[in-house]
């Protein structure tokens, strides 16, 4: 899965100096790129998310990886398709949590895969840093197409406390080794 990082448009939300996350490729092996540059330490007293738990769908991670831009000017994926990453665009104004994870791999489904199965209501529950829990509700999952990805209800800043989870989605374009959709849900805390 490689996710593409551009320049956003006017209206959209700043993500480390005008940067724009897109989707592509889950499910086929990411391409060949330079080892990302290690990850800055988290700030003090920033308060990030450690792990995810979604009962609904049975994802139960422990470890929830930060991700960040690879110096190549991709997104950084989690290289294990059974694996969560958080991005982190390192910005300090308020914006929703969005964590990624693959739909599926050459060898079956991914940790992402029944994300799709997900109803308004259902639980997602995150630990923070900081050890305080966070419960969030599943307000609405939508598929959009790639090159229609809804960057300012994704990434952009809100004065509320919102999750975003990602990942691909729609017909799987073998020659681009890409699917053509994401798919998004929306989750508010509760």
């Amino acid at each position: 899965m490689t996710w593409f990082v551009g320049p956003l448009r006017s209206g959209c939300v700043l993500v480390a100096g005008a940067l724009l996350v897109l989707l592509a490729g889950c499910g086929a092996p990411p391409p060949p790129v330079p080892p990302p540059a290690p990850a800055a330490a988290v700030p003090e007293g920033r308060v990030v998310p450690t792990s995810v738990r979604i009962p609904a769908i049975g994802v139960d991670e422990r470890e929830v990886q930060r991700l960040g831009v690879a110096p190549d000017g991709t997104a950084e994926v989690p290289q294990d398709y059974a694996r969560v990453g958080w991005f982190d665009p390192s910005v300090a104004r308020p914006g929703p949590t969005v964590l990624l994870g693959h739909v599926d791999s050459r060898s079956g489904p991914a940790v992402f895969f029944r994300l799709r199965d997900l109803r308004p209501g259902d639980v997602i529950d995150l630990v923070r840093s900081d050890g305080s829990p966070a419960r969030y509700a599943v307000e609405r999952v939508e598929q959009v197409a790639k090159d229609a990805f809804p960057t300012f209800a994704v990434f952009g800043a809100t004065p509320d406390d919102v999750l975003r989870l990602v990942t691909c989605a729609g017909d799987f374009d073998r020659g681009a080794r890409s699917y053509t959709d994401n798919l998004v849900v929306h989750a508010i805390r509760r």
